[in-house]
Parts: C-alpha cells; sequence; structure tokens
C-alpha cells in the first residue's frame, strides 16, 4: 500500500477529523479526494439534447458558504446548500441578491452575481465562465 507523508500538524488534524467523523485517516483523506474530483470533473449531460454539463460553484458572505450550480448556456444558478437550498435563480446576479438579502436585510443587496460566484474547482471568479453561458 502507497504511503503518504505529511507534517505533524496534518497529521495531528487527520487524527482529529477521523476521530469526529469515526473513520480512520486514510478514510478521511480518501473523502477528501474524492470530493476534490466530484467538484472538478463535469456533471455529464444526459444525452446530447439535454442542457450543458452545470459547474460547482460557491459564494462567500457574511461569514456564510453558499454552494451552487451553475448552468451554462441558460446562466442559472442552483443553490444546493443553506437556507436558500433547492432554490433556482434566473441569472447569477439574481442568486447573489438574494443570498445578500437573505444573511443582511438591511444592505443592499445589488451584486453582481459574476463576480460573486467562485468556480468550486479553481477558486476563479464565475465570470471566468461567462462565455459558456451566452453560446
Amino acid at each position: 500500500m502507497p504511503l503518504i507523508e505529511v507534517d505533524d500538524a496534518t497529521d495531528r488534524y487527520l487524527a482529529f477529523a477521523a476521530g469526529v467523523a469515526g473513520l480512520t485517516k486514510g478514510q478521511v483523506v480518501a473523502r477528501l479526494v474524492a470530493q476534490a474530483q466530484a467538484a472538478v470533473e463535469p456533471q455529464p449531460a444526459e444525452d446530447g439534447n439535454a442542457e450543458p454539463a452545470s459547474v460547482r460553484v460557491y459564494a462567500d458572505y457574511a461569514g456564510h458558504r453558499t454552494y451552487a450550480l451553475f448552468v451554462p448556456g441558460p446562466g442559472r444558478i442552483e443553490i444546493t446548500s443553506g437556507p436558500l437550498a433547492g432554490r433556482s435563480f434566473r441569472t447569477p446576479s439574481q442568486a447573489a441578491r438574494e443570498i445578500v438579502h437573505h444573511h443582511n436585510p438591511n444592505v443592499s443587496p445589488h451584486r453582481n452575481g459574476w463576480g460573486f460566484f467562485f468556480v468550486a474547482a479553481t477558486g476563479a471568479p464565475l465570470q471566468s465562465l461567462r462565455h459558456r453561458s451566452i453560446q
């Protein structure tokens, strides 16, 4: 079985995470790798006539991270975590405004969603995928 080397701090973190989750350190690493792969791998369309594959994105606002799926083509945002999970918005900006309004209703919710959301796999702003939604 292959071995990996980690520093002492990382080993302590893995031991802590394993204890909390009831897993081995190796299982913690395997789950993290699987999650990273899922974030990077595009979700295939069911058939050639289906919508383009979605891209996992996130937004951080007021100490809260919200995950969503960005659907190129229509440019739709589908919220997948947090209090707005299950809601779908026609544009990234509409989704961003709703997130801001939910977490801080006393401020102006107007936001540019293309800069508000980030691609989960790369950390790049959603703006980097904007050309896909216009095709």
